[in-house]
């Protein structure tokens, strides 16, 4: 069974400091990632905790999301990258590594889709 989206978890260390404290160059870099991979922007917003504070930004998309959150004290930032349907979130992935150059990465891929589908059970519920 084709998964039915992508969900990508991607951690980031060694980030610029001043990147990661800059909501409106992380809100290009989401759009730049989004554009990438092809997705439909409905809706984006960064939101800056303070001076020398972090960042949240979120792109709301046709296909899912686009979210990062920052600690510019760490040179961290934690990113999620979720699409279905046609989009490439591993172009997103791409350019978001190419923005950020962070010194150490690792990202996980989750494949979306309904447990036991083909077998006509449910799975129970797992934290």
């Amino acid at each position: 069974m084709k998964p039915l989206g992508q969900h990508y978890l991607m951690e980031c260390d060694g980030v610029d400091k001043t990147l990661l404290a800059n909501p409106e160059q992380l809100k290009n870099v989401l759009y730049q990632s989004a554009q990438a991979a092809n997705a439909q922007v409905l809706l984006g917003h960064c939101h800056h905790f303070g001076e020398g504070q972090g960042v949240t930004g979120v792109l709301l998309l046709q296909e899912s999301h686009i979210s990062i959150h920052t600690w510019p004290e760490y040179a961290y930032a934690a990113i999620d990258v979720f699409m279905c349907g046609e989009a490439q979130p591993q172009r997103a992935i791409e350019v978001l590594l190419m923005s950020l150059q962070p010194t150490h990465h690792r990202c996980q891929l989750i494949a979306r889709s309904p447990l036991m589908m083909a077998q006509g059970r449910v799975a129970p519920y797992v934290l």
